[in-house]
């Protein structure tokens, strides 16, 4: 399987992996699969706005980085047992507009996810590619 070769609660690059075989593992393991095509945007507002529409998160959310985080962790954590996910953020963007920094900023919020979910037992693995 799949994931018995990735680690639980990391945050990396994409590599090798597809998408497809993530999406099949996390199923056969009955787990969360979040997938998000960011390739269409270009700053970071528009990268939030696209993981909120793919993540199906409510409508107020709040579309910055706290927000972000509160509904990967708090929103879901509420809404019951979880038995684990993978994320896949395919094609951030590269560009003056969505930074290194910003990109960082962004993983970040993932990482610690990633770590929130570990206090709790619960695996996250978050996969990620750049345009």
């Amino acid at each position: 399987m799949l994931l018995q070769t990735v680690r639980p609660n990391i945050v990396q690059a994409i590599r090798a992996y597809r998408v497809e075989d993530l999406m099949q593992a996390a199923q056969e393991a009955g787990q969360h699969f979040l997938y998000a095509n960011l390739s269409e945007a270009q700053s970071k507002q528009d990268v939030l706005d696209g993981i909120a529409q793919a993540f199906l998160f409510p409508t107020h959310f709040g579309k910055n980085l706290d927000a972000l985080h509160d509904c990967m962790t708090d929103l879901v954590h509420k809404a019951g047992s979880q038995p684990g996910f993978v994320v896949v953020l395919e094609q951030l963007p590269d560009n003056v507009r969505f930074d290194r920094e910003a990109r960082e900023q962004l993983l970040d919020v993932f990482r610690d996810t990633a770590d929130y979910w570990a206090d709790r037992k619960i695996a996250f693995r978050c996969f990620y590619s750049f345009q």
